[in-house]
């Protein structure tokens, strides 16, 4: 067995937000980077992720998926990278209650919006995210408490968080709020951020070079 970090992943796809987090935590670690369609569609990948899809974190013998999840079990598995409340810390609410809304409700509504699918004002409460205004109001809440979700103390729920609200500005799927602009560009001022950022953007010039 070995505790050697690997990252499937691909610069045009959410691997940047593990990339961001494993450059976060500070450890050592492998990026393996898969090519949409078969690449990540053959039998030995999907062994690893069964949707077929990056990213995959794989850490010795565990296999981690979901960016949420991959940024909670990289905080967990590194703790001296002190991206996580201790576990019986009050502050563990807030930083669950944060990963998970935006995991969930965040993620479906700005989904739709994007797919310019919209729910029936009168099926609204059917949903589990209610409205896309109502999601936006509870993000802009939560990014306006302080300079990170947890006040002033930046974790894992930051690196996912902010980059959902990163990447909805830039194509338009969340609102250009005050709030979420100051948010996202204090964020994006995280050396590991501009790290993962730059290699991440080379790999990319490179593929779309490559054809």
């Amino acid at each position: 067995m070995t505790d050697e970090l690997v990252l499937y992943t691909n610069p045009m796809s959410r691997g940047r937000i593990a990339r961001w987090m494993v450059e976060e935590v500070g450890q050592p670690y492998r990026a393996e980077i898969l090519g949409f369609g078969a690449p990540m569609k053959n039998a030995q990948y999907k062994a690893l992720n069964p949707m077929g899809k990056v990213p995959t974190l794989v850490h010795g013998d565990t296999v981690v998926t979901e960016c949420a999840a991959i940024c909670a079990y990289l905080a967990d598995a590194f703790p001296q990278a002190g991206l996580a409340p201790e576990p019986t810390s009050r502050l563990r609410g807030p930083y669950y209650r944060w990963l998970f809304f935006t995991a969930g409700p965040v993620e479906a509504a700005v989904s739709n919006k994007a797919f310019g699918l919209e729910v029936p004002p009168d099926r609204a409460r059917a949903i589990g995210y209610g409205t896309y205004a109502d999601v936006m109001d509870t993000l802009e809440q939560a990014v306006s408490q302080g300079p990170y979700l947890l006040g002033e103390r930046f974790s894992a729920a930051d690196v996912y968080v902010g980059s959902q609200v990163q990447w909805g500005l830039q194509f338009g799927t969340i609102e250009k709020r005050p709030a979420f602009e100051a948010y996202g560009a204090r964020l994006a001022g995280r050396p590991a951020a501009k790290r993962a950022d730059d290699i991440d953007n080379a790999l990319m010039a490179e593929m779309q070079k490559a054809g």
